[in-house]
């Protein structure tokens, strides 16, 4: 059986892409803050452009009569205190975010308009439906818009509320208490629920393989241009063969 190293990084990167401008895909509006949001303020640290698109109009996360309303100023503080311009808006219905050539064109434009040198989505076993499509949607757009332009795109995959496959860490530990003031500026889905102690959990459990001096890390599945040949399916499935593979 393979070894743990070749499973997960036993050290960290300054940051899972070293080139911008990034454009980040959330499901909904808090999953690229839970997700990625200490590596996020680290990269506009270092003077990284970060475009951050909010996918679905997240009315379905809380029972306030007008919480598409609030969870887009929600969206808007939170990428404010991230050092991000405001969010793109795309107003899919929540839990209505579906897989299909529209969505994926709708994508793909966005990449051609932007010129992102990354891409940034939600694992594909992620629990919530609209984060599986979210990762399905946003492979099939960089396809087709590196089909269409000489620019190459990298693609890589973060972790919101569910562990996935990684072989990217970042030490996020002096970046904790800034990502933890970001997460409760989404009031609307903090407030009855441990989402922040959750994400925290998951941070600090990225820690395992690490030096003891890291605290907490954010876990990333950066592909390469030899994996956008296939679909992304088939990649999740040869990450599962491959950790359970003999030498």
């Amino acid at each position: 059986m393979i070894n743990e190293n070749e499973i997960v990084p036993y050290h960290t990167v300054d940051l899972p892409v070293e080139h911008g401008p990034w454009m980040i895909f959330a499901p909904h509006a808090d999953d690229e803050t839970f997700g990625m949001g200490g590596t996020i303020i680290k990269a506009v640290e270092l003077g990284m452009e970060v475009q951050i698109v909010i996918m679905t109009d997240g009315a379905l996360g809380g029972s306030a009569d007008n919480l598409a309303v609030i969870r887009r100023e929600e969206a808007m503080k939170a990428a404010g205190l991230l050092g991000c311009s405001e969010p793109i808006f795309l107003e899919h219905p929540d839990r209505g975010l579906e897989f299909n050539d529209q969505t994926v064109n709708e994508v793909a434009g966005l990449l051609e308009s932007y010129h992102p040198r990354a891409v940034f989505f939600p694992g594909i076993n992620e629990l919530h439906p609209d984060h599986r499509s979210a990762a399905l949607i946003v492979w099939e757009a960089i396809q087709s818009a590196q089909k269409s332009s000489d620019r190459q795109i990298t693609p890589v995959s973060y972790e919101v509320l569910v562990q996935s496959p990684v072989n990217t860490l970042v030490d996020i530990t002096p970046y904790i208490g800034r990502k933890r003031d970001v997460m409760a500026a989404y009031i609307s889905q903090v407030e009855g629920n441990r989402y922040v102690e959750i994400s925290g959990s998951i941070n600090k459990l990225r820690s395992l393989t690490l030096k003891t001096e890291v605290e907490f890390a954010e876990g990333y599945y950066r592909y390469s241009q030899n994996d956008i040949g296939q679909s992304l399916q088939a990649i999740f499935e040869e990450q599962i063969r491959a950790n359970l593979a003999y030498k």
